[in-house]
């Protein structure tokens, strides 16, 4: 087992937990209660603070902000925490706050996610497996994030968004209503421009699969009646498509923020 490497100028403080093969980089700083998986890197000048855990292979550049107090005036120093997986890479400047009281007190980011320069993930958080941030995005308290979700540049979410698994978000875009599983969004405030066909030929899923899904879309956003008939009569039509049923399950859970629709429509669900 490699011990920890840790340079003479970094700080960290009694009671860090720093697992076999973990590189402190210079002037970084790691907090009491941070605990650091096998093989996490801290390139330089990275801060790690509260209680924060770090997953296997993640690495931290410079000038990242990980686990300090959330922003949110509601936070009043209560024990909560910060869950990042294996293998995630967070950029340069990025910021990632820990959970508060009112949202569970735990902020999570699942494993192999990409979070590039200045980007930030907010108090109570919850960001699945393989997602990607480009620089700039930022997620407010309280989203929900898919796996495999890819958002684009300069992108905003407002808080309790949820973005479905296999989504990409438009660079620009501004979330302010529940993006569907697969789906893509884009626009100030953005709509929804159809399926992220590319991306789910990209990881492998059946043509047929997909062929189905786009049928099922044009009945849901497109058909008779209201959103929620036309979400019922999907779900009898198409019963035995798993794709199809994760987006109309996604779709009859909103609850907090409207759901994503085509274009300027808005309707009754």
């Amino acid at each position: 087992m490699t011990e920890p490497v840790i340079h003479p100028t970094a700080i960290v403080a009694k009671g860090a937990q720093l697992s076999a093969g973990v590189r402190v980089g210079p002037f970084c700083t790691i907090g009491e209660n941070v605990v650091l998986g096998e093989d996490v890197e801290l390139v330089s000048h990275a801060s790690v603070a509260g209680r924060t855990r770090i997953g296997k292979g993640s690495r931290i550049f410079p000038f990242a902000s990980v686990g300090h107090p959330p922003q949110d005036l509601k936070y009043h120093g209560e024990e909560s925490s910060l869950e990042i997986g294996e293998r995630c890479t967070i950029r340069e400047s990025v910021t990632i706050n820990p959970g508060t009281e009112g949202g569970g007190m735990v902020t999570r980011i699942g494993n192999d996610c990409l979070l590039m320069a200045c980007a930030h993930v907010a108090h109570d958080c919850q960001v699945g497996n393989n997602v990607v941030l480009a620089n700039y995005v930022g997620v407010a308290g309280h989203s929900i994030i898919g796996d495999h979700v890819g958002i684009g540049g300069l992108s905003g979410l407002r808080q309790f968004t949820r973005i479905g698994a296999h989504a990409f978000i438009g660079a620009q875009s501004m979330i302010d209503s529940d993006v569907i599983p697969y789906g893509i969004a884009v626009g100030n405030r953005a709509r929804l421009a159809g399926l992220n066909v590319v991306g789910l030929k990209r990881r492998g899923f059946d043509r047929e699969a997909i062929q189905t899904l786009r049928a099922a879309y044009r009945m849901v956003f497109f058909g008779e009646g209201t959103l929620r008939e036309r979400a019922e009569a999907a779900t009898q039509a198409f019963k035995d498509a798993p794709m199809v049923q994760n987006m109309l399950e996604f779709i009859a859970a909103t609850r907090d923020l409207p759901l994503c629709l085509p274009g300027s429509k808005q309707e009754d669900v």
